[in-house]
């Protein structure tokens, strides 16, 4: 008869290799899950900017917008969004849509709507309708759902083509931090705790200039949690704005979601 402590450790070995098998099994699906994510999200991402033709370059990246409502809409940070255009020299707000092929495709767009309060602004598509990206219908959010986003970082670096980071939902948090001190309290946070502060996300993931406007959305469905924001609400938690922290921050979706329904 085996003896039995043999049989115990040969048992936890078994054990112990099943279980890396399993864990790896369950690795590739949420893989293939992100992957399948991001094909059916990138074509409703734009770039966003400005083009003069006498500008070197003629095309200046602003920031990332994405898809909603019926498609001719996309949806973006409002500080992305230049408050005026110079139309003596026929600047034209340009965003750049990527379609079979991931041929980026530049088409005019004029502001249709803006919400300060939230730093967020709607644009009106001429000529195209694209793939619109679903959002949330409230903060259906939980800390530690993995999340992505999928915008344009560092553009002058990387080029002009979509990239996607991913992480998890680290802390949902007021978007004015507490001071010790009033006289610790900026202009801006005073101004933010005068209009009333909102929860905004706080994620285990690293945005870059030209990520804002970013859509973030769930792993697994697609769905749109929030907008990445790397300005405005940055601007109130950290003071090293030049050099990323690794914490980004985003806008609840449900604030999105109500300027369309003022846009209708």
């Amino acid at each position: 008869m085996p003896n039995s402590s043999r049989l115990r450790r040969s048992w936890r070995h078994a054990s112990r290799a099943l279980g890396f098998a399993l864990a790896l099994l369950a690795a590739v699906p949420a893989a293939a899950e992100l992957a399948d994510t991001i094909l059916k999200v990138k074509p409703s991402i734009v770039a966003v900017g400005t083009y003069q033709r006498a500008r070197t370059p003629p095309f200046r990246l602003l920031g990332t917008g994405f898809a909603v409502g019926d498609g001719s809409l996309v949806a973006t940070n409002s500080h992305v969004v230049p408050a005026t255009l110079d139309a003596e020299r026929f600047e034209e707000l340009i965003v750049f849509a990527f379609g079979e092929g991931g041929e980026p495709k530049p088409f005019r767009a004029t502001k249709r709507g803006s919400d300060p309060t939230h730093d967020l602004a709607l644009l009106k598509l001429e000529g195209v309708v694209l793939p619109a990206l679903r959002l949330e219908e409230s903060l259906r959010v939980r800390e530690g759902q993995a999340i992505a986003f999928t915008g344009f970082p560092i553009v002058g670096a990387l080029g002009l083509s979509p990239a996607t980071h991913r992480g998890i939902v680290s802390a949902i948090t007021p978007n004015v931090r507490p001071t010790a001190q009033g006289g610790q309290l900026n202009p801006q946070a005073i101004k933010r705790i005068r209009e009333g502060s909102f929860p905004v996300l706080q994620l285990d993931a690293t945005a870059y200039p030209g990520n804002s406007g970013s859509p973030v959305f769930d792993q697994e469905s697609g769905n749109v949690l929030a907008v990445v924001n790397m300005v405005f609400v940055k601007g109130s938690k950290e003071s090293a704005l030049s050099q990323p922290s690794g914490i980004t921050y985003a806008i609840p979706a449900h604030f999105l979601k109500a300027l369309i329904d003022q846009a209708r």
